[in-house]
C-alpha cells in the first residue's frame, strides 16, 4: 500500500489540475457531475497502476477521452495519459503503450478537428497535436529505457551474488584441502609415534604380569594416557577429514581427566558448584581443553604437588579454573608458551576472559570465564 500511495497522490493531484484547468480555459464546456466521476477514475486508475498497468492505462486512456471529449481542457488531458503509458513500458507491456497512445492521439486529433471553427488555422491543431505526439514517443522511449536499466542492475546484483558464491566455495574448497594436508600430517607425524608408545606400554604391563608382578603405577599411566591420545587424535582425524565440525569432548568427561592424572600420580579433586547444564558445543569443548592443558601443565612443571578442578555455573556465565600447590612463585614471571597461547585464543574467541598467574601461597592459577547469556 505504501509503494502504491505515490500513484494515488499523483492522481489526485492531476485530478484537481485538471478540474482547475477545465474552469479557467476559455473554450471549455462546464464541468458536471459526470466529468467529475471520469476524473476520479482516473485518480483509481493511477493509484493500481503499479500492480495492473494494462487495465490502469486503459482506464486512464477511456477516461480522459471522453474527459477531452466532453469538456474539451485542452493537452492537460494529456498528462495522465503520459504517466500511465511510461509504467505500462516500463513494466514491459510495449505494445498496450503504443496502443493506448495512438488511441489516444487520434481521438484527441479527431476531436478537434470537428469542433475547429472555420476561420481557425490548421497549423494550430497540427502544432498541437505534434507536440502530443512527441511527448509520447518520449513517454513509451523513457519507459523502455528504465526497463532495460532495472534489468541491467538486476543482472549486475545476480553476478555479483554468483561471485560471491564462487568466493565463498574457493575458501570453503580450500578450507577442506587444507584440513586434509593437516589430517595427513598429524597422521604420519603423530599416530605412529603414539601407536608405538601405547604398544611398548602394554608389552611392559603384559610381561609384568607374565612374571607375576604388579607393573608400576607410571606404567599403566603411559598406557591409559597413550590410550586416550589416540582415541582423541583419531576423532580429531575424522574431524579433519569430514566436512562438518564435531568434537565429543566436553565439561562432562572432566572426571575421566582427572582419572588420568591421578594414575599419573597427581591428586586431583574436582568440585562443580551452581547448577550443571546444557552448554553450547563451544564452550563446553573449550572447557575441557583448558582443564586438560592445565592438568598436563601441572604433571610436568609443578613437581610434588596436587591440583584442584572447580567448574562453577552461573546464570549468565561459566567459570572453569584449575590450581594447584606446587613449585611456582609470583617472583619467576611466567613464560607463555604454546599451550598456554591456544588456551587463551579458545577462551577469547568465545568471548571470554583468561587469567594465568602464580599464587601468593606458592602454585600456579588457571581461571577462564565464558559468558552465556547471548552469542559470543
Amino acid at each position: 500500500m505504501r509503494r502504491d500511495l505515490p500513484y494515488a497522490l499523483s492522481g489526485l493531484a492531476l485530478g484537481v489540475f485538471l478540474l482547475g484547468n477545465a474552469a479557467l480555459a476559455p473554450d471549455a464546456a462546464p464541468v458536471r457531475a459526470v466529468d467529475v466521476a471520469l476524473v476520479l477514475v482516473m485518480a483509481a486508475a493511477l493509484a493500481v497502476c503499479r500492480r495492473y498497468p494494462v487495465v490502469a492505462l486503459s482506464g486512464v486512456t477511456v477516461a480522459m477521452l471522453t474527459l477531452h471529449v466532453r469538456v474539451h481542457p485542452g493537452v492537460s488531458a494529456a498528462f495522465a495519459v503520459l504517466g500511465a503509458v511510461y509504467v505500462a513500458a516500463w513494466r514491459g507491456h510495449r505494445t498496450a503503450a503504443a496502443l493506448a497512445s495512438l488511441v489516444f492521439l487520434g481521438g484527441f486529433l479527431a476531436r478537434d478537428i470537428s469542433v475547429a471553427p472555420a476561420d481557425r488555422p490548421g497549423q494550430l491543431i497540427a502544432e498541437r497535436t505534434s507536440l502530443l505526439l512527441g511527448w509520447f514517443v518520449a513517454a513509451n522511449v523513457a519507459g523502455l529505457v528504465a526497463r532495460q536499466r532495472r534489468a541491467y542492475l538486476e543482472q549486475v546484483e545476480q553476478r555479483a551474488i554468483e561471485a560471491e558464491r564462487t568466493r565463498e566455495e574457493m575458501a570453503l574448497r580450500r578450507a577442506g584441502e587444507e584440513r586434509l594436508r593437516i589430517a595427513r600430517d598429524l597422521h604420519d607425524s603423530l599416530t605412529h609415534s603414539i601407536s608405538v608408545i601405547k604398544v611398548q606400554a602394554g608389552i611392559a604391563v603384559h610381561l609384568a604380569r607374565k612374571h607375576g608382578e604388579e607393573p608400576a603405577a607410571a606404567l599403566l599411566a603411559i598406557q591409559e594416557a597413550s590410550g586416550a591420545a589416540m582415541r582423541e587424535l583419531r576423532a580429531t582425524l575424522g574431524v579433519l577429514r569430514s566436512a562438518t565440525d564435531g568434537d565429543c569432548v566436553g565439561l562432562a568427561r572432566v572426571g575421566e581427566l582427572a582419572e588420568r592424572t591421578r594414575a599419573a600420580g597427581v591428586p586431583v579433586q574436582v568440585t562443580v558448584t551452581g547448577q550443571p547444564r546444557d552448554l553450547p558445543a563451544e564452550v563446553g569443548q573449550a572447557g575441557y581443553r583448558v582443564v586438560q592443558e592445565a592438568l598436563t601443565n601441572v604433571a610436568r612443571h609443578a613437581g610434588p604437588a596436587s591440583a584442584q578442578i572447580h567448574v562453577e555455573y552461573a546464570p549468565a556465565q561459566l567459570t572453569v579454573s584449575v590450581t594447584d600447590d606446587g613449585q611456582a612463585s609470583p617472583v619467576r614471571p611466567v613464560t607463555p608458551g604454546v599451550g598456554l597461547r591456544g588456551m587463551r585464543e579458545r577462551v577469547t574467541g568465545l568471548g571470554g576472559t583468561l587469567h594465568v598467574a602464580a599464587r601468593d601461597g606458592g602454585g600456579f592459577a588457571v581461571r577462564a570465564t565464558f559468558p552465556l547469556d547471548g552469542p559470543a
